[in-house]
């Protein structure tokens, strides 16, 4: 168990390592962000940084012998850093979690080994392959490439009509999944936090809109059936339990429609705290970003129960420049990332409006 004083090294650094290293300082920990991009937004918050790449053993040694522990803030991380860290200091979630969320097919047949539906997906590996998979699979569907995918990047919808020669084009001819295309009635989240010791605690599961492939809002309490929020949060336990899983972890599943003898099927898992999970700062006591670095440091799991309903809505490219109106609205809570250049489709910030508790 770290105590307070102690380092958390993390690996990324942007606004979630930012978010996790200002979680930490409350809590008495201290962070070191190793990250190659010198404009990394977690540098101004944490004590100690180190701006080297992933490949850098030079740096990475000397990085691990500042810390007592690694955890990081996105998946794609080289899985030789992750190997030479591992070496000498836990890095938690562990690395056979990385490898199995670093590529869709992995994650898809982990999901359905574990009894967790999905929709229906094949491998492709040639334009040949994703023809023979859309007569299996049937049109419309998603070819989306097996690694490096994030925000709509990396991915394709095809429909009946779709060039699928273009479409292979368009994916760089790298190795890829079809997913069958489910239509779903609305996406949710469940967040869920585990120790190391196996205490386990989830959040109430929210309800996410996506714009541009980017998601928009997250609304909590998700407009669900009490049953089937039951069902979402034993999903994310059991695919925690699974994984015998450190820290916090996001699955994103889709909710299909009455009538389907399967209502919920899981989309994707992400081994880090979640853009979804970004409401938890202002309607529960302890966030999903102190209680990640509460899991890694091994230290008993926070509270949470959500005090208040929240609509999140991220800042996306030029909405932050809305922000003297934004940090001025009553009951809600603006959040810049303090990113130097805004770009369209880059995530600036975000706004949490909170609202008295529902029953939801």
């Amino acid at each position: 168990m770290l105590q307070p004083g102690d380092t958390i090294g993390i690996l990324g650094g942007g606004q979630l390592g930012r978010m996790m290293a200002l979680a930490a300082a409350k809590l008495g920990l201290k962070c070191h962000v190793f990250c190659p991009d010198p404009d990394s937004p977690a540098f101004a918050v944490t004590a100690y940084s180190t701006c080297a790449n992933y490949e850098d053993y030079n740096a990475l040694e000397q990085f691990a012998a500042q810390v007592s522990c690694v955890t990081y803030e996105f998946e794609n991380i080289p899985a030789p850093t992750v190997e030479f860290l591992k070496g000498r200091l836990p890095v938690l979630p562990g690395d056979h979690v990385l490898k199995t969320s670093q590529d869709r097919l992995t994650e898809k047949t982990f999901f359905q080994s574990i009894g967790i539906p999905t929709a229906g997906f094949a491998e492709v590996n040639s334009a040949e392959e994703l023809k023979a998979a859309s007569q299996n699979l049937g049109l419309p569907a998603l070819v989306k490439t097996r690694r490096f995918g994030y925000d709509g990047k990396g991915q394709v919808f095809l429909k009946p009509e779709s060039d699928l020669d273009a479409a292979w084009a368009t994916l760089g001819d790298l190795p890829a999944i079809l997913e069958a295309f489910v239509p779903f009635e609305r996406e949710i989240s469940v967040i869920t936090a585990r120790n190391a010791q196996g205490q386990m605690a989830s959040y109430d599961i929210a309800e996410n809109v996506h714009r541009n492939q980017i998601l928009h809002t997250t609304t909590i309490p998700a407009n669900i059936p009490p049953h089937i929020a039951e069902e979402a949060r034993m999903i994310g336990e059991k695919v925690a339990n699974a994984l015998d899983y450190v820290g916090v972890l996001a699955v994103e599943l889709f909710l299909l429609p009455e009538g389907h003898d399967q209502r919920l099927v899981a989309n994707e898992m992400a081994p880090r705290v979640h853009n979804s999970g970004h409401w938890t700062e202002s309607a529960c006591a302890v966030s999903q970003f102190e209680q990640h670095i509460r899991a890694v440091a091994g230290w008993p799991l926070g509270d949470t129960t959500r005090h208040s309903d929240c609509v999140m809505t991220n800042l996306i490219g030029e909405d932050i420049s809305d922000w003297p109106n934004l940090a001025a609205e009553p009951r809600a809570a603006f959040h810049s990332y303090g990113k130097s250049e805004t770009r369209e489709g880059r995530k600036m910030g975000h706004i949490n409006r909170i609202s008295p508790k529902s029953n939801g």
